[in-house]
């Protein structure tokens, strides 16, 4: 996908997808372990677009999403969330529970504890990524769980973070199991506030300008 912000060159998105890839392959190590079984990760998308693209990208405003936000303090102010379609977010239960792909068709409370924590697990480490990496001071707050239709889901959030751009940051990651059928697709947003980004571009040593 073309990168959509004129600001940012395909130098300066391949160190946040470096960052990403990071992140979740701390994350995916973790879970492979707490399953028992092999997974693997790729990042397939870094980029900036619009927020209306997002929503589409996703799947639609009217699409049932499970989502983890975290809202960020310190030198980069703003908030992280992770999203799965609900296609994906049952078959994140499934994994999580050792079901056969399929299985689940709805989300119940055993359920969305699973998915709140798989969530907590990728956003968390997303944060000590950019730590790691950057030495930059980031505060992150308790994480907050929502199920429900996409276009609620993120415009509400838009809100909470105070944003006033309309760009989005997004990486995408899919998993995969040994059964292909039953890949898992999310999105991680990254909803900073202005300046935030070109911060982060700067401590990973990519200068702006």
């Amino acid at each position: 996908m073309m990168n959509n912000n004129p600001e940012l060159s395909a130098v300066h998105l391949d160190a946040l997808r470096e960052i990403s890839n990071i992140g979740m392959g701390n994350a995916i190590t973790s879970l492979a372990q707490l399953l028992d079984r092999r997974i693997n990760m790729s990042v397939p998308l870094a980029t900036f677009m619009p927020f209306e693209e997002t929503i589409q990208l996703v799947g639609g405003p009217e699409e049932l999403v499970s989502c983890v936000s975290v809202r960020l303090s310190g030198d980069v102010p703003g908030m992280v969330l992770f999203v799965f379609n609900s296609k994906s977010t049952y078959r994140l239960v499934d994994l999580l529970m050792g079901l056969d792909p399929g299985t689940t068709g709805e989300l119940d409370e055993m359920g969305e504890s699973a998915v709140k924590e798989v969530g907590n697990v990728l956003t968390g480490s997303f944060i000590s990524a950019i730590y790691s990496l950057t030495a930059l001071d980031i505060k992150s707050a308790v994480p907050m769980f929502a199920y429900d239709m996409l276009g609620a889901v993120l415009t509400s959030l838009m809100v909470a973070s105070g944003r006033t751009e309309d760009r989005v940051l997004v990486l995408e990651t899919r998993l995969f199991q040994e059964q292909a059928e039953a890949s898992i697709s999310g999105h991680f947003f990254m909803l900073a506030e202005p300046g935030s980004i070109n911060k982060l571009i700067d401590a990973l040593g990519f200068s702006m300008t």
